[in-house]
């Protein structure tokens, strides 16, 4: 038995980890999910990272799933814990030093993203709708659960602070991206994680949630990269 630790991305809260926890906890394996704290303005990445390990307590066997914006706190974890394995999910990948606030710029972000919102047809400077944007993929009702009930104000503080570690930690790391994401192309991705990790992504369908439009296919990704340790 493993135990999962997800760690969310921002302005949500911990909700849409739902349908992935219950099928890892059907296959016998605990799940730790906790809510960031977002919304304080007081609270960075380090005490993101503390409410994450607080959570996970003296459990072992840890396998620690980030995704999005939690790809800043999900290395902070595994710099604190003994964990078997991090799976960076549509993860932002940090560099030493660097800000949240500093990663779009860094990475290319913007003049990608405009390359592929033309391939698609969209207008620039068109603003789409969130579930057209990173919710196009996830079923009708739980996607509009998520964006009425559990959408949570993104404090500022994280996005200003260095991005503490001076190297990545001493941890099997996998990254698994969402190809039909368009919030993170996937053009876009492949290449940030190359010149970040060293190595490609692996890919599943999905758009920028897979956890709720494909709990099932998510889970044997990640059963498969645990036997595979």
């Amino acid at each position: 038995m493993a135990t999962y630790v997800l760690i969310h991305a921002a302005a949500v809260d911990a909700w849409y980890w739902g349908p992935l926890a219950e099928d890892l906890r059907a296959r016998g394996h605990e799940v730790v999910a906790p809510a960031l704290p977002c919304d304080e303005e007081s609270a960075g990445l380090a005490e993101y990272a503390d409410v994450v390990v607080e959570a996970i307590g003296d459990r072992t066997d840890l396998v620690v799933v980030a995704h999005s914006f939690g790809g800043f706190t999900g290395p902070l974890v595994c710099d604190r814990v003994s964990a078997d394995l991090l799976v960076m999910l549509q993860a932002q990948v940090p560099a030493p030093g660097e800000s949240p606030g500093q990663w779009w710029d860094n990475t290319g972000y913007g003049a990608a993203r405009q390359e592929s919102d033309r391939r698609r047809g969209v207008a620039q400077g068109t603003e789409e709708d969130a579930l057209s944007l990173v919710l196009h993929d996830t079923p009708a009702a739980l996607a509009a659960e998520f964006m009425a009930e559990h959408q949570r104000k993104q404090a500022s503080a994280p996005f200003g602070r260095p991005w503490p570690l001076t190297t990545w930690p001493r941890v099997a790391t996998r990254f698994l991206m969402s190809s039909d994401d368009r919030f993170f192309p996937a053009e876009f991705m492949r290449s940030m994680v190359a010149e970040r990790l060293g190595f490609q992504p692996d890919e599943m369908p999905g758009d920028h949630c897979p956890m709720l439009g494909h709990p099932k296919e998510l889970a044997d990704r990640l059963e498969a990269y645990r036997a595979a340790l």
